[in-house]
């Protein structure tokens, strides 16, 4: 977990490093759940939606690493549907749906 400012404020920028997934078709509807390990070794789990708060709020930010690189996860909106990617992925969030099922 790192730290970053935001207009004066302290957000803190967790990464996500795996993904609880739903079956069907539509890349939009499958990510469930995220969950990652924090600095003390305690596993976390949250729902897609309580990540969108979080980052809709500005308590808590979310990233994830892609070719070695840390990505912000960012909400976007699909067919009136809030749900969260990588800026770079374009509609479809790929970064997450390519991390590992979270157990």
């Amino acid at each position: 977990m790192k730290q970053r400012s935001n207009n004066g404020a302290t957000e803190q920028v967790i990464q996500i490093k795996c993904a609880g997934k739903a079956g069907g078709l539509n890349p939009h509807e499958r990510i469930l759940t995220v969950g990652g390990v924090m600095a003390d070794g305690m596993s976390w789990r949250l729902s897609q939606q309580q990540v969108i708060d979080y980052i809709e709020s500005e308590v808590y930010s979310f990233c994830v690493s892609h070719n070695g690189q840390l990505h912000t996860v960012i909400v976007d909106t699909y067919q009136g549907n809030k749900y969260l990617k990588i800026r770079f992925d374009g509609v479809t969030p790929n970064s997450l749906l390519n991390l590992p099922e979270c157990v």
